[in-house]
């Protein structure tokens, strides 16, 4: 049994300011103060010296995550594109007020979030995008590693994206964006292909 710990980065300016971050890796997107206490406290709370190996996105936010993480641990550390954020296109790096204002449709009113349709105006990736590499990063993580512990550290889309891809969830949007600086838990069965959600978004103080 393969088990991934997806930790989601810690706050951003760009969060703050209810920025698309998508892949954008400008000093609007690297952690605020706010955010280093928050994987600070994780670390505190949240020793990830249990686990085998630290796989990253290969963004600003998402590498000062895991160096906070891992100063104690020294886990053997890799970054993997397929774990990235999901890219918003043309959007990447805008104000989302301004975008629902421009285009109203193409925002859940329960969520706030884009819906699927979004993709084609704004030349981003679609949600089965995101969810087909992150399916493929799970599968071949789970061969080359099938009894190992995996901290991951990713995006709040992504680690949505893992919960529907292990789960087969049909509707994205029954499940939520994780906190930042929160843990969820997926294992995987090498052999049977069972996917297990552990817990979600849990958060350490």
């Amino acid at each position: 049994m393969t088990k991934f710990y997806l930790v989601r980065h810690g706050q951003t300016l760009g969060n703050v300011k209810g920025i698309s971050q998508g892949i954008t890796n400008t000093s609007i997107s690297y952690l605020n103060d706010t955010g280093k206490l928050q994987i600070k406290e994780l670390h505190q709370h949240f020793d990830i010296g249990f686990a085998d190996r630290i796989i990253v996105s290969p963004l600003i936010r998402t590498k000062q995550t895991a160096a906070i993480l891992n100063q104690d641990a020294n886990l053997p550390y890799q970054e993997d594109s397929r774990i990235l954020e999901i890219s918003y296109g043309d959007w990447d790096g805008h104000l989302k007020s301004e975008l629902k204002n421009d285009y109203p449709d193409l925002f859940s009113n329960e969520t706030g979030d884009v819906v699927p349709a979004y993709a084609s105006v704004a030349h981003g990736e679609t949600f089965e995008d995101v969810e087909h590499r992150v399916s493929d990063f799970m599968n071949d993580i789970t061969e080359h590693f099938p009894d190992e512990s995996i901290i991951v550290v990713t995006h709040g889309f992504t680690i949505r994206s893992f919960v529907v891809a292990a789960l087969q969830v049909q509707d994205p949007f029954v499940i939520p964006e994780p906190d930042n600086g929160s843990v969820t838990s997926i294992s995987v069965d090498a052999i049977s292909d069972q996917r297990v959600l552990n817990y979600f978004n849990r958060v350490y103080q």
